[in-house]
């Protein structure tokens, strides 16, 4: 099982995580709230986050659900305001949502490029400037009553933002422009005691690096996903660790930088790859 601290380090405390319906977010999700945290949770497939939904209720924690398309350009403004509604607060988001849709330069579409920056880099500033007013207004509150509440963002990112992946012209630079936005909010943000990070993760176990022949169903389109069971065991092989990660050791960075044990980190990208870059 996941957690911060069994004592919960999160109580009280309140998380929007995005692309929660499984993988990597729903072990983020629970994570938080086995730490004490409410959550709303949300996820381009209705059925997957409602299952994450119901796991954090029968554990005992406290979680909302709203799917939905954060592409669409009202979504994430009525996503922030549906947390507000839900809960009162709005203490840590987690921009995770996102998939990949590969393709030599060539072959690659206007369609295809655009879709990998929507979704990876133009949804969660669109997230972050619907929680900024309250974010703001709420910071000069607590300061001017000499009380400092840390917050939390964390973006997630990728070894094929950082050091390039062949075949990911459009994911490599959705997930590049996330690191920008992080290091951006991270000075803006700083004086309201707000923490923006970044995890970048390498190869963990999910259904975009499962072997080739998966297919996921994105706004109608069928897009292929998986790799190659040749390239995975290479690079299964030339990983120190000697395998790929499991989406709850990818949560255990994103849940320490959600915790108090980074009040005083920002602006950083921390990697979770098992050693691996490529």
């Amino acid at each position: 099982m996941l957690g911060i601290d069994p004592k919960g380090d999160l109580k009280g405390r309140t998380a929007l995580v995005t692309g929660a319906g499984r993988g990597i977010g729903r072990a983020i999700a629970v994570g938080l709230a086995q730490a004490g945290a409410s959550v709303l949770l949300n996820d381009l497939d209705r059925d997957v986050v409602f299952e994450t939904g119901t796991l954090i209720d029968q554990a005992g924690g406290v979680a909302k659900s709203m799917p939905g398309d954060l592409t669409k350009a009202d979504f994430p403004e009525k996503l922030v305001n549906a947390t507000l509604a839900g809960f009162g607060s709005l203490d840590i988001i987690v921009n995770n949502a996102g998939y990949t849709w590969d393709n030599v330069i060539q072959k690659t579409t206007d369609e295809q490029f655009q879709a990998m920056l929507d979704i990876h880099v133009v949804a969660p500033f669109r997230v972050l400037r619907a929680a900024s007013n309250w974010i703001r207004e709420t910071a000069k509150k607590e300061q001017a009553e000499s009380r400092r509440v840390m917050r939390k963002v964390v973006n997630i990112t990728s070894i094929s933002g950082m050091d390039g992946i062949a075949g990911q012209a459009g994911y490599g630079s959705g997930k590049a422009g996330i690191i920008g936005l992080t290091k951006v909010m991270a000075k803006e943000w700083g004086r309201y005691n707000v923490n923006v990070n970044a995890v970048g993760f390498g190869f963990i176990e999910t259904r975009l690096t499962q072997a080739l022949g998966g297919e996921i169903d994105v706004q109608g389109r069928k897009i292929k996903v998986g790799v190659q069971d040749a390239v995975r065991e290479t690079l299964r092989a030339q990983n120190p660790l000697g395998r790929f990660g499991t989406p709850e050791e990818a949560a255990g960075p994103v849940l320490f930088f959600c915790s108090p044990l980074s009040d005083y980190v920002t602006g950083e990208v921390l990697l979770c790859s098992g050693g691996s870059h490529v």
